[in-house]
C-alpha cells in the first residue's frame, strides 16, 4: 500500500553511516544516491533520506522497518547502535501489538525514531 517513505536529515553522509549497516542487516541496500538524497530497498527505492536544509524534527512519528525474523531484528538493532544510534527499546516481544510482534527501537543520528519489527 505504501510506495515509499522519506525523511529529512541534517547531514546525508552521517545518516548513511547509520542506515547503511542497519539496512544491510535487514537484507536491503542503497538503490539510489545523489548529492541531496539516498534511497534504500530490496527491489526498488522504498526508504528515502533527503537533505533540504530544514532542521530535523525528532518528535515526528517513526518508521517501522520489516525484518525477516528475530535474528534480523537483533542484528539491525546492534548495527544501529554500533553506527551511533541511541537505544529506545531493546529487542523483545511486544504483546500489546500482537502475539508474535517482536521489535526493537532506535533513534537515528537526527533523533528520528526507527522501529525494527518481525511478526514471524
Amino acid at each position: 500500500m505504501i510506495d515509499h517513505v522519506g525523511f529529512e536529515v541534517s547531514d546525508l553522509g552521517r545518516a548513511a553511516r547509520f542506515y547503511d549497516p542497519v539496512f544491510f542487516a535487514l537484507g536491503a541496500r542503497r538503490m539510489f544516491e545523489s548529492e541531496h538524497a539516498l534511497a534504500y530497498g530490496v527491489n526498488g527505492a522504498e526508504f528515502w533520506l533527503v537533505v533540504r536544509g530544514l532542521p530535523p524534527a525528532p518528535g515526528y512519528g517513526h518508521v517501522a522497518l520489516r525484518a525477516s525474523g528475530r535474528v534480523a531484528v537483533e542484528a539491525a538493532y546492534r548495527a544501529g547502535l554500533a553506527a551511533g544510534g541511541a537505544d529506545e527499546g531493546p529487542p523483545g516481544l511486544r504483546p500489546q501489538y500482537g502475539r508474535r510482534y517482536y521489535a526493537a527501537y532506535l533513534r537515528d543520528l537526527d533523533g528520528l525514531r526507527v522501529e525494527i519489527v518481525s511478526t514471524r
